[in-house]
């Protein structure tokens, strides 16, 4: 089941860039594309060749029809809808519910990671 938070307002997310917030203990890197019909990303912060939490500066735009994020340290490019590495498709990042209800950005906790214990 669904477990919808508020982030931030919709007014706070700045076109074609990232910020970064701390969900449940993890970092979510979210993303808004206003050019791309509005669309909104979530995916995990942490960039696993760089090994820092990093993604949210990175830069974004599209390769081929998919939305992506460059990495700010090695330059790898994340798919944002579906987290694989463009580069290396073994490697992929988290991605999480995300959308914009009422002018409020909400992440669904159910869908981070967590250890099994209540949310």
């Amino acid at each position: 089941m669904a477990k919808w938070i508020d982030v931030c307002q919709a007014d706070d997310l700045q076109p074609d860039s990232g910020i970064c917030a701390l969900l449940d203990g993890e970092q979510v890197a979210i993303f808004w594309m206003p050019e791309s019909n509005a669309k909104v990303y979530a995916v995990g912060n942490y960039d696993p060749f760089g090994k820092a939490n990093v993604l949210s500066r990175g830069l974004i735009g599209d390769i081929g029809g998919q939305p992506v994020v460059a990495s700010p340290l090695y330059k790898q490019h994340y798919n944002l809808q579906t987290g694989v590495c463009l580069e290396d498709e073994t490697v992929k990042i988290p991605v999480y519910a995300i959308r914009i209800e009422n002018g409020s950005v909400q992440v669904d906790l159910s869908s981070l990671p967590h250890d099994g214990a209540a949310l």
